[in-house]
């Protein structure tokens, strides 16, 4: 059915302490939908338990009356008493029972007509549990080793709540989001910007006999900036003689150009000179690290950011890219130490399971490698295309890839890593040899740089050593993959099985297991990466290439249309570059 609506605004009736509206339609849409029948009842703050034993924070509002009722769930990270606020007059509206603002819906039309509504708590907001007991290591480990005050939690104007759980985790910083904008103000919180304050002042109050120092972040304070400037003032005018200790002032929704970010920032700092400020860029527009420069050049000395630009959407400006630009264009002194920004970046990507892009700046894959050949002959003659940027000041190394683009410099740069050196004929087989497997799309290693060799001149740079006489895999529902292995060393047959989470684990566990019994190393695996090119065709190539660590890092690729098997083909190419490696040592000493 199709409703028309004439011209001219809604009437507004105040029902049961919420707005709904008659709206002049061909037919009245409120006399085709149910009618309110129940009266509403609350529970609060009832804590439903877990599967893991942890327990979440619900409010319960149910009809007032004996029996049964289906239930509707909402959960929302902003806490369960924002999703109870009054829905708001809109003569657009286009649902009875959403007004596309608050997550939860209209609850009082739901319950009247006869459901259950349970909003939660997520885990670690308001009274739920899950990430209390987290938080409280974090913070008892923060009072031994002396850094309490610099472990700031997030907090909500919400009566005491915040406050409470971070007072009973053992807190002493909040970070008290209020709102930047008189938009978020009126159309969230339904809050004149005077009550809003009046709740602020309460909590600062609150949080200062606590014992906890209050930091007040303006959410939306952009595009507070951009579009109610005197709403902005009137809260910074508010809070500047309370006892605030910073006042954050985030790029919220990433809108902001640079020259807007100094703008606005110059502006407030000259208005509030006595006020510490700090800037929270986010990257929507790509133009974090260039906002950063921007308030940095403004006068604002704390930036927000985070490991591998972690956050909502596009995420925040990335650590590492702040301090290359602090360090390298400001000369700025920070503590941060760079050749540890790498690792923890590998450790946040491994924990998140967000994977940073191969060429993101100072942290990613590719960064320090160089593809032409033209660059790699400029740096073999005097380092003309190095910067300010060295791979060592990260805990990297520089690298020259092999691929369509090498040039003999390239390659000759790789072979003088590894001890290997060939004759001007020999290398430009070589040099055709990876542009041609580079043409065919094979990603090519510099691991695989003997085989490589080995192949175009014939000759024995790896020999073998280690070959897979006879493998067996099974995976049976229900039970544990269990691999059986026949595997030749030094001329000798040595056999294992072993079972493990999955077919290829498995494997590993029965190679580990042959390893201990001679006593050689096995390299941990620190990375796995499969490739499938794109068709759907079950057929296809899989490429495995698997990095590893021992003494350092490397890696090797296997190529099959199994990708147990393509894991399996890289893990022996490992083993033999180890045992070919080894051998050299030998020799050398």
């Amino acid at each position: 059915m199709i409703w028309t609506m004439s011209s001219g605004q809604p009437k507004i009736d105040k029902i049961r302490g919420k707005y709904t509206r008659e709206m002049s339609m061909k037919k009245n849409w409120r006399e085709l939908i149910s009618q309110p029948k129940y009266r509403i009842k609350e529970q609060r703050d009832v804590m439903v338990p877990m599967r893991d034993g942890a327990r979440l924070s619900a409010t319960i509002f149910r009809p007032d009356a004996p029996g049964k009722f289906p239930a509707l769930l909402a959960m929302s990270p902003y806490g369960k008493e924002e999703q109870e606020l009054p829905l708001p007059p809109q003569p657009l509206r286009k649902s009875a029972v959403w007004d596309g603002n608050i997550e939860a819906g209209d609850i009082d039309y739901f319950v009247s007509r006869g459901y259950v509504y349970v909003i939660g708590d997520l885990r670690g907001t308001g009274f739920s549990e899950g990430e209390f007991e987290g938080s409280k290591k974090v913070l008892d480990w923060a009072i031994e080793h002396g850094y309490i005050d610099r472990v700031e939690i997030l907090g909500f104007v919400d009566n005491k709540v915040s406050l409470d759980w971070i007072h009973e985790a053992g807190g002493k910083v909040i970070n008290l989001l209020c709102k930047g904008s008189y938009r978020h103000v009126t159309q969230q919180l339904r809050n004149t910007p005077e009550e809003h304050l009046e709740n602020i002042i309460k909590s600062i109050e609150y949080a200062h006999k606590l014992g906890i120092t209050t930091n007040i972040y303006l959410e939306d304070w952009s595009n507070g900036m951009r579009n109610s400037p005197d709403y902005v003032q009137f809260m910074i005018d508010g809070l500047k003689d309370l006892n605030v200790n910073r006042i954050m002032l985030p790029d919220t929704l990433g809108i902001l150009s640079p020259d807007e970010t100094y703008e606005f920032l110059s502006g407030t700092m000259n208005r509030y000179p006595d006020l510490i400020f700090d800037f929270h860029a986010h990257n929507d527009y790509d133009l974090a690290t260039a906002n950063v420069y921007a308030a940095l050049k403004a006068g604002i000395r704390c930036i927000h950011t985070t490991v591998n630009g972690l956050g909502e959407r596009a995420g925040n400006v990335p650590l590492s890219s702040v301090v290359a630009v602090v360090k390298d264009h400001f000369n700025f002194d920070m503590t941060v130490v760079e050749s540890k920004l790498n690792k923890i970046s590998q450790m946040v990507e491994s924990f998140s399971g967000i994977r940073v892009p191969s060429n993101k700046p100072l942290i990613g894959e590719f960064v320090f490698t160089q593809c032409s050949g033209i660059h790699a002959d400029g740096d073999h003659k005097d380092n003309l295309y190095h910067n300010d940027l060295m791979p060592e000041r990260f805990g990297r190394i520089r690298k020259y890839a092999l691929g369509k683009t090498s040039g003999k410099a390239n390659i000759r740069k790789n072979l003088e890593e590894m001890g290997i050196e060939l004759d001007t004929e020999s290398l430009k087989k070589v040099t055709e040899r990876i542009i041609e497997l580079a043409d065919k799309k094979e990603t090519v290693t510099t691991e695989d740089l003997p085989y490589i060799i080995s192949d175009v001149l014939k000759s024995e740079t790896i020999e073998q050593k280690i070959k897979l006489v006879n493998y067996s895999t099974s995976h049976a529902l229900g039970l544990r993959p269990i691999t059986s292995l026949s595997i030749l060393i030094d001329g000798k047959v040595y056999e294992e099985h072993a079972s493990g989470d999955g077919q290829y684990d498995a494997f590993m566990n029965a190679l580990k297991a042959v390893f201990r019994k001679l006593k050689k190393p096995i390299p941990k695996l620190i990375d796995y990466v499969v490739t499938i090119p794109p068709g759907g065709r079950t057929d296809a190539l899989v490429e495995t290439v698997i990095t590893w660590e021992l003494d350092k890092e490397f890696k090797t690729r296997g190529l099959d249309p199994d990708q147990t098997v393509a894991a399996i083909k890289a893990t022996m190419k490992m083993i033999n570059i180890l045992e070919h490696e080894q051998e050299l040592n030998k020799v050398v000493v």
